[in-house]
């Protein structure tokens, strides 16, 4: 009996570890994930300078570089700016390591990832395995997304060059920092608090047509792996006098 009631003891206990590894593996946002990944065709080390995420030139060099296009995880545009720690899996050839990219463009291939050659040439242990690995154009990778961190910079507005004070009013939001997504942003009056909720044109843009008046804050909102949501209200206000083309601090980080 005293056996007996050991054993289901024993097997209850083994129940219920199994169920905790598979809850475990079902929700774990530290895992990587098996992919594949290409790299760019051209001949630039660095990023494009134009793509679906609305960087421009800013695109090509943020991170040093180390930027990719993404497929699914571009996300109709929510995945731009997000970064992600990619590995490759020849042991031979790629380093423990691997290299950090930030996605700023959309872009179908093989697999989740067209990297820059710069980054792509980093995922290998030496300048001549870099060499093997640009030959073999598209490798096996695994990839998970990490927080992006950018020291001594805050998250800033570009203007776009097709704002039209005061009609109508795009920018880019660049150097977005931690892990989480940036699902909504406002604009609002400094004086009466009147907000206005901007559209997302597409990648990284946001529009209004008819803007607020006068001094503009900015409120960002940011959306976590698990769903969780939080307001951001920058330091610095977007000024009156704003103008196509100007880029603005807003004096904030966010980790």
């Amino acid at each position: 009996m005293a056996l007996s009631s050991f054993s289901s003891v024993f097997a209850f206990v083994i129940t219920l570890l199994l169920m905790q590894r598979l809850f475990e593996s079902a929700t774990c946002n530290d895992c990587f994930t098996r992919s594949r990944a290409a790299h760019y065709p051209n001949s630039e080390e660095q990023g494009t300078d134009h793509g679906a995420c609305g960087y421009g030139t800013f695109g090509a060099t943020i991170n040093d570089g180390d930027v990719a296009t993404a497929s699914d995880l571009y996300r109709n545009g929510l995945g731009c700016g997000a970064c992600y720690q990619i590995r490759c899996i020849d042991s031979e050839l790629c380093s423990e390591k691997g290299t950090m990219v930030v996605i700023t463009d959309q872009g179908s291939g093989p697999g989740d990832f067209i990297m820059s050659r710069r980054a792509y040439a980093g995922l290998a242990q030496t300048p001549y395995a870099a060499v093997s690995l640009m030959a073999l154009g598209v490798i096996d990778i695994e990839y998970k997304r990490v927080a992006c961190s950018y020291p001594n910079k805050n998250i800033t507005i570009k203007i776009d060059e097709n704002s039209n004070a005061p009609h109508y009013l795009a920018f880019v939001i660049r150097f977005q920092q931690g892990k989480n997504d940036i699902t909504a942003v406002q604009l609002c009056e400094t004086k009466n608090f009147v907000c206005k909720l901007l559209d997302r044109s597409y990648g990284t843009v946001w529009t209004t047509a008819s803007p607020p008046r006068g001094p503009l804050s900015l409120r960002m909102l940011l959306t976590n792996e698990e769903g969780d949501e939080q307001w951001i209200v920058p330091i610095n206000d977007i000024p009156r006098d704003w103008k196509a083309g100007d880029i603005y601090d807003t004096g904030v980080q966010v980790n």
